[in-house]
């Protein structure tokens, strides 16, 4: 019975799980079980704080995860599709803690992983990969967000050190960063990404975070303005000297996006699929009315096509074949239609799906920041018809 299979092991209508292996359950199952011990009963009341949950997110490091796909330096070593249903499992539970996990594990560690030296991936990823630094990502500014890649803020070169001037807007874990990757252009117009250590304490950084978010408020998104901050040469990634560096990292995000948004709207399913069977109106469970077993449907169809999309993407991946438009498809396609399903959702629940209690209301908030983050969906329309067409119009 399908109602069984949701309580036990998240909704799987085409039973993708008798296609993986059992390293990828085993580590599928202790994501899902933090998930419900740790995340679903305690994340609300930071949410609505907008405070940080620390002590969750710190738990974190009891499970093999971080890191993603880098292999050696104290990271998981994970292959595309256990990535993949890391980030489902936490999406079901909660974005900010996504999020914290994404941009840390993912962006942080990924551009210190693919783009670093050896002696750079040494000194930053081991403590990292246990938690004892946290990282983020300083790429998107004020007056740069779709056209991150034209970056306005500089490294200039002085001596033994880089003279880094501009802003950066929208980034995640910037003021519990212990270290952030901050993206900039020399005087040479080469773009390159540079390690700014302990960030809270460096002269010329100041970092505030942005109040009033109406999603993922449990992840803390800062302004940072950089004025004459002094980074040493050696800070400097030695493998990012371009745009299409950065891209490396990127299009390895949005494939985690793509599961993320996945597992998000599965969330929203499971709840709304739960709340149906056991709502009562008119003498019966409402699920056993046609137009919600309408809503239900729909739901549990584009949910599925998620699900396979996301694991097409990893077996691609795996096969060599991945590239920047099919992540962009991916990114595109599950972030459009788990807006869909949760508001479908929230239809179901009636008036109680308004109260982040039943998550619903939550996690339609966090899909909200994904389908705009990780480029919205107009860009990645454009990076799709590109493919397709031979022609750029972005401009």
């Amino acid at each position: 019975m399908i109602n069984e299979q949701v309580e036990q092991s998240g909704f799987d209508f085409l039973k993708m799980d008798t296609f993986l292996m059992d390293h990828h359950r085993e580590l599928r199952d202790s994501v899902r079980a933090f998930v419900q011990s740790d995340v679903l009963p305690n994340i609300n009341p930071y949410w609505e704080r907008a405070e940080f949950p620390r002590e969750i997110a710190m738990k974190l490091k009891g499970l093999p995860i971080m890191g993603g796909l880098i292999r050696g330096f104290g990271s998981a070593g994970l292959d595309p599709i256990a990535m993949g249903l890391v980030m489902y499992e936490l999406s079901k539970g909660d974005g900010s803690i996504t999020t914290f996990y994404g941009v840390h594990s993912g962006l942080a560690m990924g551009s210190i992983g693919l783009l670093g030296s050896n002696e750079q991936r040494e000194r930053w990823l081991p403590a990292m990969a246990n938690l004892e630094k946290i990282g983020a990502f300083g790429l998107t500014e004020p007056e740069r967000g779709s056209n991150a890649v034209d970056v306005q803020t500089t490294a200039i070169r002085d001596g033994d050190h880089f003279v880094i001037n501009g802003a950066k807007r929208w980034i995640g874990n910037a003021s519990i960063a212990d270290l952030i990757v901050i993206w900039a252009r020399d005087e040479e117009g080469r773009f390159g990404g540079y390690v700014l250590e302990n960030p809270s304490q460096t002269e010329g950084v100041t970092i505030t975070d942005l109040q009033g978010k109406i999603g993922k408020r449990a992840i803390l998104n800062a302004q940072i303005e950089l004025n004459n901050v002094r980074i040493p040469v050696e800070n400097k990634l030695e493998k990012a000297n371009s745009s299409r560096d950065a891209g490396k990292v990127l299009v390895l995000g949005r494939y985690g996006v793509a599961w993320e948004a996945a597992g998000a709207a599965a969330g929203c399913f499971e709840h709304a699929l739960e709340y149906a069977k056991n709502r009562e109106q008119f003498g019966k469970p409402i699920a056993g009315f046609q137009l919600i077993q309408q809503k239900l449907v729909e739901m549990a169809t584009e949910v599925t096509l998620m699900q396979l999309l996301c694991f097409q993407m990893g077996n691609l991946i795996v096969a060599g074949n991945f590239n920047e438009a099919i992540a962009s498809m991916g990114k595109y396609n599950n972030a459009r239609k788990a807006r869909q399903v949760a508001l479908m959702a929230r239809e179901v629940m009636g008036g109680n799906g308004l109260l982040i209690e039943n998550h619903v209301a939550r996690l339609l908030t966090d899909i909200e920041v994904i389908y705009t983050y990780e480029g919205t969906n107009e860009v990645q329309t454009l990076i799709v018809g590109r493919e397709l067409t031979g022609i750029n119009a972005f401009v």
